[in-house]
């Protein structure tokens, strides 16, 4: 009696343990390396974060392929047990599945991820094939491709407004920019009456933008950034570099011309791996076809003045803030001024504009104003936040932050020159507690930042409330910059 009540709290624990091992595959993409390594590294989480999944930021989504995964990982597992069952008695078998609970079940999603690739590979090529169909129905649709380390989801967003002032526009979702993400657009969302799609174009290896460019074949190419993101799959800026331009590549070997490239001239790395002199370029410093000048950023939005390469100016006022935003509005005016749209008729669009959820959106919230930069997470889209909460020159300054990730080696240093930006701009600082505070410490440490305006919070809540408690009469300005998801 007492063997059939542990094997069934066995049992039970095992399924969580399962259930928070399928949560976090998917959080990593469905991707067998990259998850194998971060069993390695997170073993212990799958035994002691295994009943918590119901306070998890991102809930697992029990979507067909969970559910496939889910089947096949139980069907293996029992016949395991069945095996097994013949060789030994009732305590044999329960010490049996103690050692499947604790070694072979984290890596559970991987080996049944494994056994079901036929059958995922036969239902993806079919979505494809549906969805380059779809495409081929639709001969006069422009494609639009949006890439870069940072920028792209919001240029996306913008974009879409812009050009939806002319035209029937179609974007990519969210945050959807991988091929299964791009091919539900498709298939769920185009339709006949459709003038424009554009889609956004994410990567975290070398030929990620090759293979969504295969699929969609893009007739304009917008990289709105190079940098420091990803450096754990890229390994070094020249792949991150080369994988970019993967989209330029595939816009000029369709239409021969470059005038259909948009390239943001702010960006050094952009600038200096370029091969495509005669593409449009874009910029809020003066280097580009494009330029923003006499920006001016405040708690009621942003005006400024762009030039074209033919020299005429416009004036434009918005609700965003932070002179990135600028950067990724001027790209957008750019294409929308080269598909048709005059830039007077761009006034009212611009003005229009709201501001993305998590990125860089201005909230008034009771005594607080708030920046909510959560879904950043790359050093130079970070420093620009910061120089956009300096603006607020007579408020009282505070950063909340988890530090930045998926930056490979330079993760501490990265992280360590971050804490130095934040002690030149904010009166107050609160990290949420994890692997990058000693560096974030580090660095504000070095930048001679006092310790009483620090606070290492255990959770991004704990944070919050750390911040409203703060006394002083000053009007608090909160930057959110970044929240890691459940998998860091």
């Amino acid at each position: 009696m007492i063997c059939l009540i542990i094997s069934v709290i066995v049992i039970i624990y095992a399924a969580q343990v399962l259930n928070y091992a399928v949560h976090m595959f998917q959080q990593n993409g469905y991707k067998n390396r990259v998850h194998a390594a971060w069993v390695v590294k997170n073993y212990e989480r799958h035994f002691t974060r295994c009943f918590s999944t119901a306070s998890a930021k991102k809930p697992l989504v029990y979507t067909p392929r969970v559910i496939r995964l889910m089947t096949t990982t139980v069907l293996w597992l029992l016949i395991l047990c069945l095996l097994n069952r013949r060789f030994g008695n009732e305590y044999t078998l329960l010490a049996l599945a103690v050692i499947y609970t604790f070694a072979v079940v984290p890596f559970a999603p991987i080996i049944s991820n494994i056994i079901n690739k036929p059958i995922e590979s036969a239902i993806a090529d079919g979505f494809k094939t549906k969805a380059v169909r779809l495409l081929e129905d639709c001969p006069d649709i422009s494609i639009v491709g949006v890439t870069g380390s940072y920028g792209k989801t919001s240029l996306k967003f913008y974009l879409k407004e812009l050009l939806g002032s002319k035209y029937e526009v179609l974007a990519t979702p969210e945050s959807y920019n991988t091929p299964m993400g791009v091919v539900k657009t498709i298939n769920t969302m185009l339709r006949p009456t459709h003038q424009i799609f554009i889609c956004e174009m994410g990567a975290r290896n070398v030929g990620d933008i090759s293979e969504l460019c295969d699929l969609v074949h893009p007739d304009y190419g917008i990289v709105t950034s190079v940098g420091e993101q990803h450096l754990e799959s890229f390994k070094t800026i020249e792949n991150i570099q080369k994988t970019k331009f993967e989209l330029p590549d595939a816009v000029f070997e369709k239409h021969g011309v470059e005038e259909n490239i948009f390239l943001n001239y702010d960006c050094e790395y952009i600038t200096s791996y370029n091969k495509y002199k005669n593409a449009v370029t874009y910029s809020t410093g003066g280097n580009g076809g494009y330029n923003a000048s006499g920006i001016k950023t405040g708690r009621n939005g942003t005006e400024f003045i762009l030039t074209a390469p033919d020299g005429s100016t416009q004036k434009y006022g918005m609700r965003l803030i932070g002179e990135h935003n600028v950067q990724n509005v001027v790209g957008a005016i750019a294409v929308s001024h080269a598909m048709g749209i005059s830039l007077e008729d761009l006034v009212i669009p611009v003005r229009r504009l709201a501001p993305v959820e998590h990125r860089m959106k201005l909230m008034e919230q009771g005594e607080l104003t708030i920046i909510d930069d959560a879904y950043n997470s790359n050093p130079a889209g970070a420093k620009a936040a910061l120089d956009t909460l300096a603006m607020f020159e007579s408020d009282r300054k505070i950063v909340i932050t988890p530090g930045m990730v998926e930056l490979g080696e330079e993760q501490d240093r990265l992280n360590g020159e971050f804490g130095e930006q934040i002690a030149a701009t904010a009166d107050y600082t609160v990290i949420v507690d994890n692997a990058n505070t000693q560096a974030i410490k580090n660095g504000l440490e070095k930048a001679g930042y006092p310790d009483e305006k620090l606070y290492v919070a255990p959770s991004f809540t704990d944070a919050m409330q750390h911040v409203i408690r703060l006394a002083g009469e000053a009007h608090k300005v909160v930057l959110i910059e970044n929240d890691l998801t459940d998998v860091y």
